[in-house]
């Protein structure tokens, strides 16, 4: 903190991984047909973000997974903004969010009871239990927020996600996620492809559903082994999926360290208790926030903390 400065007025925090992958996301469509998809790598990012926490690599894999798709999603905003996936379940893992903006700032975490999860198996479905999910569009105003929410179903997050799109969104949508521990370190990915309807007339295909299916099944042989591998570049991979469908690929789009919390941020959240309630959370006249995304400590002294005037 700067010596003088309000904590609502100092902006700054702890340092953080300065951390881009320039081609994280790549767009493509395929020409004539109606399907549109994102093909995304987190790279050495998946690393960074993930060990923050020194968690078990079933909550890292599942946390990866959930970034990946946050990603995924998050490059279709027309408008500068977020989208965030959460989940809330009652099984051992509580508390599942990732969230990334429209320029690529991601960030993920999962809360979890360490002594349910020593007797759950792998299934993400087992991780969260019974609950739902939200998926929710950002503007940055509570006026332009828009959330979707659906019943948690399925073992996988993939599937899970699959069951929004197919009750929610309905579109028609196939999607791939990955997250493993590789010889490079932890990586996660995603592949969407959509069905999209013609605009004035476009599609050169006689048969519209025949050619879907016929991406369905090329998507379908994606392994996750492909899809995290980085010896592979995106074009080369979608190429090898969808060179037979006159395949067209977008410019690549960054991926960054995302995480926004700041010392404003957290002062103006303290700033709204009341004096007894920050007396009973501090210790020795200070108070301590962690911010749960990237697991680093913010010491505020009580006295300190006001209202902007």
């Amino acid at each position: 903190m700067a010596t003088g400065t309000p904590d609502f007025l100092d902006h700054q925090r702890p340092a953080v991984p300065d951390l881009v992958v320039p081609r994280g996301v790549t767009g493509f469509y395929l020409r004539g047909r109606p399907v549109r998809g994102r093909l995304v790598r987190l790279g050495a990012l998946a690393e960074v973000l993930l060990d923050r926490h020194d968690n078990p690599d079933l909550i890292k894999s599942l946390t990866g997974e959930a970034m990946a798709l946050a990603a995924t999603l998050a490059a279709g905003l027309k408008f500068h903004g977020s989208f965030s996936v959460q989940a809330k379940g009652d099984g051992p893992v509580t508390l599942l969010i990732a969230d990334c903006t429209d320029t690529g700032a991601l960030r993920g975490y999962a809360k979890y009871d360490p002594e349910r999860l020593d007797a759950c198996d792998t299934r993400a479905g087992s991780l969260l239990g019974q609950g739902y999910m939200a998926f929710t569009v950002d503007k940055g105003q509570a006026s332009d927020r828009y959330q979707g929410l659906v019943g948690i179903e399925g073992d996988t997050l993939t599937a899970m996600a699959a069951h929004y799109f197919a009750t929610s969104e309905q579109i028609p949508t196939h999607l791939h996620l990955a997250c493993e521990r590789t010889a490079r370190g932890w990586r996660a990915g995603a592949l969407i492809i959509q069905r999209i309807a013609a605009e004035g007339g476009d599609l050169s295909v006689d048969d519209p559903e025949d050619a879907w299916q016929t991406a369905l099944a090329l998507a379908g042989t994606l392994t996750d082994t492909e899809l995290l591998d980085e010896t592979v570049t995106p074009e080369q991979l979608l190429y090898r999926l969808f060179h037979s469908e006159d395949l067209s690929s977008e410019r690549p789009r960054a991926l960054a360290y995302g995480c926004r919390c700041s010392r404003a941020h957290l002062s103006g959240i303290l700033a709204g208790f009341a004096e007894d309630d920050l007396a009973g959370m501090a210790e020795d006249g200070v108070i301590t926030m962690t911010c749960e995304f990237c697991n680093l400590d913010f010491r505020f002294e009580k006295e300190d903390i006001r209202r902007p005037a």
